[in-house]
């Protein structure tokens, strides 16, 4: 059975040009840390890599680090980042859409005393800079806001919200979950402005278990692992050659793709047309700022339940992040959605290959789906 996928803000395919990189790095298996030739050669990788990135990134290869995944690169800067600034105070704003890596670590924070803020989204998952304005305190020490959000798409307006917080204080840190918005959405980290910024590869095409942390230059950040003090003396851990590599490759494969945000955002836009058409139960949560995602309901069924039926016909689709594995999403409670809504609520996500017989693929199924189960649920 084909399989007919859109869920790639949970994951995508590792690419070729990746998977060819990752079994080059394996052949060239030199630590990098060692100081003979077959080390040597493998640092000039590293850094080459790591040149790679930062270009794709807009900073400097001195202000990246390599990290596991994004969950990673986002405790280090935030649990740090409070760290670094615990004179300041012990107060911190995020929104209540952030994935379950920043939420779940800020309430770790609060268990330990720190004070939290969360700034609600409208109704399109959109924060407003305002909002923001209005809870700084002169005890805030850090501010940690996502790019796009991962379930419904929402571009939050990072830069804006940057100069904000500088304008008050420059002390105060900036942290930006990039994982959704990395060669996804136009930026780069002098546009953004904020002080460190998290990505993944695992959502461009490269393989799971890579990732970097762009901290930037002039930020003291202490290191989160230490060690035989790699990524110099900031994380310390014999490097992840192989995947390394295949991240900086899956980075190149990703930017050489012309047009490749329009055709992703051309496939969202006909696919939320034809499920329009073909499914009047359907509404539409969300069209989403950014290319890639958009979130729909069936309102009063239940998206566990449609989510499994799609799958058993091998179209992939799912009820929110990846990382809730089954629990009800945050970010679709946070948006005040009715409870019928709620219940029923999808997350569509595209990329480039994405094609127009997927989608039709993909309403039949959704539509056989709700035809079928309607009288179960209703």
């Amino acid at each position: 059975m084909p399989v007919i996928y859109f869920d790639y803000a949970a994951t995508t395919p590792v690419c070729p040009q990746a998977v060819d990189a990752v079994v080059d790095a394996l052949a060239h298996f030199g630590n990098p840390s060692s100081r003979y030739p077959l080390g040597r050669e493998a640092a000039q990788r590293v850094k080459s890599h790591r040149e790679t990135v930062a270009r794709a990134l807009g900073c400097t290869p001195q202000e990246v680090y390599f990290t596991s995944c994004g969950t990673e690169g986002n405790n280090w800067a935030i649990r740090r980042g409070v760290e670094l600034n615990r004179r300041r105070g012990r107060h911190i704003i995020t929104t209540a859409i952030e994935h379950a890596a920043v939420l779940e670590t800020c309430h770790d924070l609060e268990r330990q005393g720190y004070e939290v803020t969360y700034l609600k989204p409208d109704r399109q998952g959109r924060i407003d800079p305002q909002d923001l304005s209005a809870a700084l305190r002169p005890d805030t020490a850090l501010v940690s806001m996502m790019l796009v959000n991962n379930e419904v798409g929402s571009v939050l307006p990072v830069a804006q919200c940057v100069k904000l917080v500088k304008a008050c204080d420059k002390s105060i840190l900036f942290h930006c979950d990039a994982v959704q918005g990395f060669l996804k959405v136009p930026y780069s980290m002098a546009s953004l402005g904020a002080d460190f910024v998290s990505v993944s590869g695992h959502k461009i095409g490269a393989p799971k278990g890579i990732g970097a942390l762009m901290v930037k230059k002039g930020v003291r950040l202490t290191p989160f692992f230490t060690g035989g003090g790699q990524e110099n003396g900031m994380r310390s851990g014999t490097e992840a050659t192989a995947q390394i590599a295949g991240f900086a490759a899956a980075v190149e494969a990703t930017m050489a793709q012309a047009h490749r945000l329009q055709r992703t955002a051309a496939i969202k836009e006909y696919t939320l047309q034809r499920l329009r058409e073909a499914i009047p139960q359907l509404e539409i949560i969300t069209a989403g700022d950014a290319p890639h995602i958009c979130a729909v309901t069936l309102p009063g069924y239940k998206s566990e339940v449609v989510v499994r039926v799609l799958g058993d016909a091998g179209v992939c689709i799912s009820s929110g992040s990846a990382c809730h594995k089954g629990k009800p999403s945050h970010v679709f409670a946070a948006l005040g959605l009715p409870k019928p809504w709620l219940d029923g609520a999808l997350r569509l996500s595209f990329s480039p290959a994405s094609t127009r017989e997927e989608a039709e693929a993909l309403v039949s199924a959704l539509k056989q789906a709700a035809d079928t189960l309607f009288t179960t649920l209703s």
